[in-house]
């Protein structure tokens, strides 16, 4: 869809800073993270909630969550993940995309209030770096 930001991010037309990538997914950092190293998983295909998912993606679409929550704690050391999908409400793009957030304890995280946070230059680079170094 050419005026969805996430399908512009997977053509290539807009940059983003990807970590993972199969022929059916992308997973790239949240340009707003909660914390540094937040990732948002999405189907190539312009599918705007988790119910419109085709069943044929849905078990890629959850290997690459699990390989993401493992490569926040392996590649940046969080203690763990918060791992989220909302449908229409609060979905700032409507375009699926799971959140997988790097936790450790005392972050500061509470319920659902996510405040967000800025990469100084150079740290989204550093950061997918290290998480694709955790993928592979």
């Amino acid at each position: 869809m050419a005026d969805c930001v996430f399908c512009r991010i997977v053509s290539g037309d807009l940059p983003g800073h990807v970590v993972l990538e199969t022929d059916d997914l992308v997973a790239f950092l949240d340009t707003r993270p909660v914390f540094k190293g937040h990732v948002l998983l999405v189907p190539r295909e312009h599918v705007e909630t988790l119910p419109d998912l085709p069943a044929a993606l849905r078990d890629g679409f959850l290997d690459a969550a699990q390989r993401l929550a493992v490569a926040v704690k392996d590649g940046l050391g969080a203690q763990g993940s918060f791992v989220a999908i909302n449908n229409t409400v609060s979905q700032s793009v409507p375009h699926l995309h799971l959140h997988v957030v790097p936790r450790t304890k005392g972050d500061g995280l509470r319920g659902f209030f996510w405040p967000r946070t800025k990469y100084a230059d150079g740290e989204p680079e550093a950061y997918a770096e290290r998480l694709r170094a955790a993928l592979a």
